[in-house]
């Protein structure tokens, strides 16, 4: 009976898929073709090692050798390149060693995970603060628990130690988070060319990275390794990637209300993620037939710790769809560091990029857009008919961070950019915040409602959104490039139109200052502001936060002015 069932239950989903893929594949055209050479889709597949886990004593060293090798033997059966980031406890162990040296070079590239383990910090002539082999704990585990001089003797040591075991440094260096002192000194003194941090989480295993460039990559500022730099000169000259492959629609709103947010990310060992067999094909299906601006990325894998058993029927989906999508020509897997090689050839400064999503699972209208350039990122979400901005946060190279120069005290640590829109923080479970789209429809304020919005780059670094409407005549038209957000409607020139922040009653808002044409802000010690160069703002007396009107039908808002 249990055969019977599982056998109708897979029929079921391969019908789902089959449904799914006939409403959303696209034609593989020749202008998309040309594409996806200028604005590739690239997949990292990245798995980093641990040789100890702590946390639980089923999981022995063995099965965290056994995992790396069968991640191995499925990554060689699809023929898919990759990169294994040791961290030091597995660098010195000699069966790692011996498993690593026998792969060709030109499929496997083997880096260095920055986690802290009790074997690099004695090695490094260094007191060890931690509990047991490895301690998570963030002011133990990371670079940013360390002085400056400390910083560079964990470096120094496991630089020494890779290269007298492989015969030279490793290229590409990994982390949930790195601070910047460190990552130019790799950078500088070892000539690493790429990195990876987390992807953007509150709370999620004590760590919160928030406000940041959504997914993909970018050059991070010399003083703040999570915030994207404005200027060469300013830039650590090595490309972040966003690890884990967040769900563009579900992530961000995950937990809301609550200190700590769940998982929704193509990480193999989740059940609704990239354990699912129908979001895994959804997301890839999103990945390469989404709009392109300059590129697109993912990346797939999993740490050794989850083990064989959590992550195989995950990655059983995905690397066989990911090779299939690769010999189609509809993506690139490479090594983390030829991504960092090509991304530092064709970027001078951090692109704009774009993800976006034209249709969601089945059963949700949902749809989303996310825009990120080296000034700003901005979210935008349909749902139910409706629009708004979940998100706009911006950056400046100028905020150090708070790990820079000094050594954290703490067990938990945050990142953060500066705040205009935050659908998540200032969302209670009750309130949602947003910036939505209303009008004066009949001496009513209403909200707007429309159809299905029509995404088109339009230039290097632009998107142009089209929504038609549907509760009034007329097209909402957005045009983001990398310094400024434009908005108008078209085909209605009667339509009063507007935008309403509304937030949770307790939200901790940044604004000092609402002027006509201006929003003053300070976050984390720093002003910044933001200006209407065609629009205005107030601030009514009632629940809602923040107005903003346009002038002419038209509302053009500057991103960049925190660098003025």
């Amino acid at each position: 009976m249990f055969k019977i069932g599982k056998y109708l239950y897979g029929l079921m989903g391969l019908f789902s898929l089959l449904v799914l893929n006939s409403c959303t594949t696209q034609p593989n055209t020749a202008k998309g073709s040309r594409d996806k050479k200028r604005s590739p889709r690239i997949v990292n597949i990245i798995n980093f090692i641990r040789d100890r886990e702590p946390r639980n004593p089923a999981i022995t060293k063995d099965r965290l050798y056994q995992t790396v090798v069968k991640q191995i033997k499925l990554m060689r059966k699809y023929k898919l390149k990759g990169t294994f980031l040791l961290q030091y406890d597995a660098l010195i162990d000699p069966r790692y060693q011996k498993l690593l040296k026998g792969l060709p070079a030109d499929s496997f590239e083997i880096g260095a995970w920055w986690e802290m383990p009790r074997p690099l910090v004695k090695d490094a002539g260094l007191k060890w603060r931690g509990k047991g082999p490895w301690d998570p704990s963030a002011d133990v585990d990371f670079s940013t628990g360390y002085s400056i001089a400390d910083r560079k003797k964990l470096a120094d040591t496991y630089m020494q130690k890779f290269k007298s075991i492989f015969g030279h440094y490793p290229k590409a260096v990994g982390s949930w988070f790195i601070d910047s002192y460190t990552l130019n000194y790799l950078h500088k003194k070892y000539g690493i060319i790429a990195s990876t941090n987390c992807k953007d989480q509150i709370g999620t295993d004590g760590y919160t990275l928030w406000g940041g460039y959504w997914n993909q990559a970018y050059y991070p500022s010399k003083e703040n390794a999570y915030m994207p730099a404005q200027h060469a000169k300013n830039e650590i000259p090595v490309p972040i990637f966003r690890m884990l492959g967040s769900d563009p629609i579900r992530q961000y709103s995950n937990g809301v209300g609550r200190n700590r947010q769940g998982v929704v990310t193509l990480e193999p060992v989740y059940k609704f993620g990239g354990g699912d067999s129908t979001w895994v094909h959804w997301y890839f299906n999103q990945f390469t037939h989404g709009v392109p601006l300059a590129f697109n990325y993912v990346q797939a894998g999993q740490e050794n710790s989850f083990t064989w058993k959590k992550m195989a029927h995950g990655l059983k989906i995905q690397f066989p769809l990911i090779a299939r999508l690769r010999d189609e020509g509809k993506l690139k897997v490479e090594t983390l560091a030829e991504s960092g090689k090509w991304f530092r050839k064709n970027f001078k400064v951090t692109p704009a990029t774009a993800v976006t999503v034209q249709k969601d699972l089945n059963g949700s209208g949902r749809k989303t857009v996310w825009y990120d350039s080296r000034f700003y990122r901005a979210n935008l979400l349909w749902d139910k008919g409706t629009l708004r901005f979940r998100d706009i946060h911006l950056f400046n190279e100028n905020l150090a961070s708070a790990y820079h120069a000094k050594k954290s005290t703490s067990t938990k640590a945050s990142f953060f950019t500066l705040p205009f829109v935050d659908g998540h923080i200032w969302s209670s479970k009750n309130e949602v915040a947003g910036l939505r789209f209303k009008a004066v429809v009949n001496n009513k304020e209403r909200t707007l409602r429309g159809g299905n919005p029509n995404f088109k780059r339009v230039g290097k670094g632009k998107l142009r959104i089209n929504w038609p409407l549907k509760s009034v005549a007329g097209t909402l038209v957005m045009n983001l490039n990398e310094r400024q957000i434009k908005m108008t409607v078209k085909g209605n020139d009667s339509l009063h139109w507007f935008l309403d922040l509304t937030t949770a009653p307790s939200a901790n808002l940044p604004f000092t200052a609402i002027k006509n044409h201006k929003v003053d802000c300070r976050f984390e010690g720093m002003n910044y502001s933001i200006d209407a160069l065609q629009g205005s703002f107030s601030q009514p007396i009632d629940s809602i936060a923040l107005k903003i009107k346009p002038v002419n039908h038209t509302l053009t808002l500057d991103l960049s002015d925190s660098l003025k």
